[in-house]
């Protein structure tokens, strides 16, 4: 749902009481359209995102950790330009608006104090995120605006003086549908509500359709009747993060699914091909027949003429001394089929040579395409799944949609565990990270873990130096196992290890595909994490 005017005022009460006065220490932007502000407040650290995605619009304090791009984009670097060390000395919205203002007390490259202001416009498709200077000039934007002279559309870029949009007041529909369900007048009501806000009279709740939150406000909705649950949350951020957090992994799912399902289908398209090619390897294998026709046909020039269709000739190379029946061309001489049958056998032998070297090639992309199925299978939201299309992209499997924005380059994080006796375990969630995890980040003295030959993540034991204990190697193992294919079998299976130093990535391998020596095996049992870190 979109964050309506009137939760909206409830929220901006609950952030006043948490963050003004606070200093920003520290700026990121895990999204395109989604920034992260650390503030030190007098009540501890908070951390304060602001998005300005269409239809996930909104504010609020978050504990959900973001992945962050390699390099900050450059609406980022402004931001920490601007607004690092500056304090939030005030959080305004307009009545009835959805926009926040937060305004902060910065200094500017010469050391004077000057006001900052931060700008979220949660409208919809006009979603925006808009920093200011003292005087509303613009100073940076998410998205910029083309302005239209002839219908009055403002603009909004850099250098431009910043104007409010053209007002909005209304009554939310949700909040309509309430008071018109609860039998209130919808103008009054909302004028009531709102005043019932500012004076902190509000619970924010999560509306629950079994165990799916379907809706959020900012007190108990009654409309649904008893199939949705209004469940009070302990803040609006909390909410928020309960909210999105569910919604997010659902859309994720949904897009995990798809991309599974065009991978499943890149898989049975070489697989095709693989069978295809394999047939046609096995009749040039049995080319021989067509050199003994060829054969047959030379040594009975004189009794064979043009237009005859066929002949039963006495097969010399047969110990029996059995007849062969020839099939020939009507419209061609004895001696031109005899050609036509030497020329087939020589395009079998040389096509058995390709089609030996074809058919290897698909084999090793079928073995790669189980690998990315398998990381499909291990993503754990849109970052993930993000870098195993671009991965799908960069090894040409898949074409980038036209018109597609760039992503931010971003490592995702691999999985993290720790083993019983204290020992941290890294196991890689798709090919890249894989790739990443066993050469750039392993240390030479780690232990790298693998299931035996079939498909599953790359595992390090990080021993930082010292010593692995068993225990740490058999629990490390056991999450090698459970990362891989043999998860659904349960039994035990064989897992190889050894020091990082020794797998070594072929030059121009697939991504994922590494070689090593030097290693131990031991039995494992697919075991599932206890507990990630």
């Amino acid at each position: 749902m979109a964050l309506d005017a009137l939760c909206m005022a409830a929220l901006a009460q609950e952030l006043r009481g948490e963050l003004l006065g606070g200093r920003v220490d520290r700026v990121t932007q895990p999204g395109r359209c989604e920034v992260v502000l650390a503030l030190h407040t007098a009540g501890g650290n908070r951390r304060l995102l602001l998005s300005a995605e269409p239809g996930r619009a909104r504010a609020q304090l978050t504990r959900l950790d973001r992945e962050n791009p390699a390099q900050p984009p450059a609406f980022c670097m402004l931001l920490r330009k601007h607004l690092s060390a500056a304090r939030l000395r005030e959080i305004l919205q307009p009545e009835g608006e959805r926009i926040l203002r937060f305004s902060f007390d910065a200094q500017n490259d010469l050391g004077d104090s000057v006001a900052r202001h931060l700008l979220l416009e949660a409208m919809g498709t006009q979603t925006n995120l808009i920093l200011t200077d003292q005087e509303d000039r613009v100073l940076a934007c998410v998205r910029r605006v083309e302005g239209d002279l002839a219908t009055g559309k403002r603009a909004v870029a850099p250098g431009l003086f910043y104007r409010p949009p053209d007002p909005h007041p209304g009554v939310p529909p949700l909040i309509r549908r309430e008071l018109e369900f609860r039998g209130q007048d919808p103008e009054r009501g909302a004028a009531e509500l709102l005043e019932r806000v500012r004076a902190g009279e509000y619970v924010p709740t999560l509306l629950m359709e079994g165990d799916r939150p379907k809706d959020f406000s900012f007190l108990p909705i009654l409309q649904y009747g008893p199939q949705v649950r209004s469940c009070p949350q302990e803040s609006f951020g909390a909410m928020l993060d309960r909210f999105y957090a569910a919604s997010a992994d659902q859309a994720a799912r949904q897009r995990g699914g798809e991309l599974y399902k065009t991978v499943k289908a890149l898989r049975e398209r070489t697989a095709r091909k693989v069978a295809n090619q394999s047939r046609e390897l096995a009749q040039a294998r049995d080319r021989e027949g067509l050199r003994v026709r060829g054969d047959l046909i030379m040594s009975n020039l004189w009794r064979l003429n043009k237009g005859m269709a066929g002949a039963r000739l006495e097969n010399y190379y047969d110990p029996a001394g059995g007849t062969l029946d020839v099939a020939l061309d009507p419209l061609l001489t004895p001696q031109q089929n005899a050609a036509r049958y030497y020329k087939d056998y020589a395009r079998a032998k040389t096509a058995e040579a390709a089609l030996t070297a074809q058919i290897a090639k698909g084999e090793g992309e079928l073995d790669y395409l189980d690998s990315v199925l398998e990381s499909v299978l291990l993503a754990e939201g849109d970052r993930d799944l993000l870098e195993i299309r671009g991965e799908l992209e960069r090894e040409g499997w898949l074409r980038r949609p036209r018109g597609a924005k760039k992503e931010m380059k971003t490592q995702s994080r691999p999985l993290a565990f720790t083993t019983s006796r204290g020992l941290r375990v890294l196991v890689g969630k798709n090919n890249t990270q894989n790739d990443h995890l066993t050469t750039k980040l392993a240390g030479r003295d780690d232990l790298w873990l693998h299931v035996q030959k079939i498909h599953g993540s790359h595992v390090i034991l990080c021993l930082n130096g010292g010593e692995a204990d068993p225990q740490s190697v058999l629990e490390a193992a056991q999450l090698a196992a459970w990362y891989s294919q043999a998860r659904e079998g349960g039994a035990k299976v064989p897992v190889d290890y050894t020091p990082a130093r020794y797998v070594k990535k072929p030059h121009g391998a697939k991504p994922g595909m590494v070689v090593y020596t030097t290693y131990q095996t031991l039995l494992a049992e697919p075991k599932p994490p206890e507990k990630k870190v």
